[in-house]
């Protein structure tokens, strides 16, 4: 039996298992990034011993992303460069879109869609850690002039960091994050509400723990204490919901989304579905259905380019957390970076510098902000608020 992060539970071993057990918990933390490299090479191989029907329905349910990467082109001259040879950073999307299949329940079409979720992932050039950094929809940024759906082009403006995928789709978004953090990201990926939810029903379900019950109309939440297990509709109102959960703010919100991924990640590992052929299939029917991604990514052999090389990453070295931010001075229901804290950890990103993550971090200052100014510990590595992989969301 596994813990949502995939930790075995049960009797403790005894001391003469210790050295046995710690091998054993160190392969098995492994075995989450191995299985997704093991997964998408399945399919290759697949294709080549006459699977290639199967391939080719995957390959073609991924849809790239033409007209960003030409508007990107575009404006080469203004992005960021590269700091760290073999570093990857990639910009991942939670599309709030009412068009297409299953999305109009969730309000009308407004003829433009939302990033409710905008996350940038940075993998280390080594491949020994990845870092996931939220950055709060409602952030306040300066949001360069972009080409709308329509043909025309919006003026710059300060506004809310959700504005620029509204105004301008992802193109627009990557230009405003890289502006933001003076990171290049190399790759992007969007998902909508639909994907989200057969993402989480083609693996039946995740566990996630709750101190208190939840009763929240909006969401669709009705849901007891404890150990829950969600399908894909509750875990969208789940990471979505504000009102009912926690203390009602953003930075709480992606805190929740972190933890439910790292559960995601854990069922998708216990259940073995990356190896079973039975279960593989429809988790990746999902997911390449749900997925808009550069025109470099849009195939199957351009993801498992991107995976193959997360195999060895151990998921204590998987880091979620929240960028260092604080509420807006002029408006206390938007948001605003927390700064020299912010730049701290952006440069590090760009150098592709460790970073340490923490659960409790002093509360003497904002919520996000880095454990103190680390003049009172030997350590070099500045450590922020949030999680790992490894970490077990139940406790």
């Amino acid at each position: 039996m596994t813990d949502a992060a995939g930790t075995p539970s049960g009797p403790v071993p005894g001391p003469g298992a210790a050295a046995t057990g710690e091998g054993l918990a160190r392969r098995r933390r492994r075995r989450w990034a191995r299985g997704a490299a093991l997964g998408a090479g399945v399919l290759v191989v697949a294709a080549a011993g006459g699977g290639w029907a199967v391939y080719a329905k995957l390959n073609a349910n991924i849809t790239p992303d033409e007209a960003a990467a030409a508007e990107l082109a575009r404006y080469e001259r203004e992005r960021p460069t590269a700091l760290v040879r073999d570093a990857q950073n990639i910009l991942l999307i939670g599309s709030d879109t009412r068009a297409g299949d299953g999305n109009a329940e969730y309000g009308r079409d407004l003829g433009s869609e939302r990033s409710d979720t905008t996350i940038l992932l940075h993998l280390a050039a080594d491949r020994r850690s990845a870092t996931a950094v939220s950055l709060p929809r409602d952030l306040m940024v300066d949001v360069p002039s972009c080409r709308r759906a329509d043909g025309g082009r919006g003026e710059p403006t300060f506004a809310m960091l959700n504005y620029a995928f509204q105004t301008g789709g992802s193109a627009c978004a990557i230009r405003t994050v890289e502006k933001l953090t003076g990171i290049r990201i190399d790759h992007h990926v969007v998902v909508d509400f639909t994907g989200f939810k057969d993402m989480v029903d083609a693996v039946d379900g995740v566990e996630v723990c709750l101190k208190e019950p939840v009763r929240d109309k909006d969401a669709k939440l009705r849901l007891p204490a404890g150990k829950v297990t969600l399908d894909g509709e509750q875990a969208l109102g789940y990471v979505r919901a504000r009102k009912s959960l926690g203390d009602g703010s953003d930075t709480d919100r992606m805190d929740r989304q972190q933890r439910f991924l790292g559960a995601l990640v854990g069922k998708v590992r216990s259940d073995d579905v990356l190896l079973n052929p039975v279960k593989l299939y429809p988790v990746l029917d999902a997911a390449t259905s749900s997925l808009t991604t550069d025109p470099e990514l849009a195939s199957l052999r351009g993801l498992y380019q991107l995976v193959r090389g997360l195999r060895n990453i151990p998921t204590e070295e998987v880091r979620f957390l929240t960028v260092p931010r604080e509420s807006y001075v002029y408006n206390a229901n938007r948001d605003q970076l927390v700064e020299p804290e912010a730049e701290k950890l952006f440069a590090r990103l760009r150098a592709d510098q460790p970073v340490a993550v923490a659960r409790e971090i002093s509360r003497d200052s904002h919520a996000g902000d880095p454990a103190g100014d680390q003049r009172n510990t030997p350590s070099p590595t500045p450590t922020f608020r949030g999680t790992t992989a490894a970490d077990d969301s139940c406790e």
